[in-house]
């Protein structure tokens, strides 16, 4: 995690706020030019062939359009990714909420690339943003594994069972598919295979330490600090942020109380009990 530390300290300032709600509004004028301008439609999607013709436009626009039609199970699915991207970014920070997004965004586009010029498919049908939005719960899945959902609002169910059964019916795809299908599946999903293996951040939220965090960040920001203080200080080492720019701070999310660790004690230290 060192380097989205160092970018995000970086080029945080740069981060898109509240982009699961900017994500939906993209969606919603997808559907008003499905329904007021349909012929417009075909010059959206993401075709290599068209974008190597000129059309360049295809490279953004492809991701207004939405990944169902419009119908009231639609409505529902949408608001719950609104509500699970909103968590994630409540939980990851703005940046790494973007880096994610945005990684599975141009993933996608290099997979329908690679199709078009290894393959010689222009699979602008297979390229959607469905498996980007499949990887945002599937991260949310990994983050809150324990959290309870209400399955067509009537069942309980934990998220890492969906998760699961979610991720079988991707690798069903895959070896059912075709190869269009499978780079699509591939090359959008990439995101959630780096982010989460690659970059080791496994470690799992609860509502809890999260409603923990940003009561701590709320009572910070209260206090205005001069430019001798520091917000951040290891309870263990005594280290701060000026102490290094490698440095990175986290909650324990098992410790009772606002401790906060540098990356040398958080996964070493005894965790304290009230």
């Amino acid at each position: 995690m060192n380097f989205l530390n160092k970018w995000e300290r970086k080029y945080g300032r740069y981060a898109i706020r509240n982009l699961p709600a900017i994500m939906i509004a993209l969606y919603v004028a997808g559907y008003l030019i499905e329904y007021l301008m349909p012929s417009l439609v075909s010059y959206l999607y993401l075709s290599p062939t068209m974008i190597l013709k000129g059309q360049v436009w295809r490279l953004i626009t492809w991701v207004i359009i939405p990944p169902y039609s419009l119908d009231v199970f639609t409505i529902i699915t949408l608001y719950f990714y609104f509500s699970i991207g909103r968590t994630l970014e409540q939980t990851w920070g703005s940046f790494q909420f973007n880096v994610y997004i945005f990684s599975g965004i141009i993933f996608t586009i290099l997979g329908a690339f690679l199709l078009y010029f290894i393959g010689g498919i222009d699979g602008f049908y297979y390229f959607s943003t469905y498996y980007v939005c499949m990887s945002m719960f599937l991260a949310f899945a990994a983050t809150y594994p324990d959290m309870q959902v209400l399955l067509m609002f009537i069942i309980p169910i934990k998220v890492k069972w969906l998760g699961i059964f979610y991720g079988a019916m991707l690798l069903i795809s895959l070896v059912q598919g075709g190869w269009a299908t499978r780079i699509a599946i591939i090359a959008s999903l990439l995101n959630f295979v780096i982010y989460f293996f690659m970059t080791r951040n496994l470690h799992r939220y609860n509502p809890h330490e999260i409603h923990r965090r940003n009561d701590f960040k709320r009572k910070v920001k209260k206090v205005q600090p001069g430019k001798g203080d520091t917000r951040h200080k290891c309870a263990i080492c005594g280290r701060t942020e000026k102490d290094g720019d490698d440095l990175v701070f986290r909650y324990c999310s098992r410790c009772e109380g606002n401790y906060e660790y540098c990356q040398d004690h958080l996964f070493t230290h005894e965790h304290k009990r009230r």
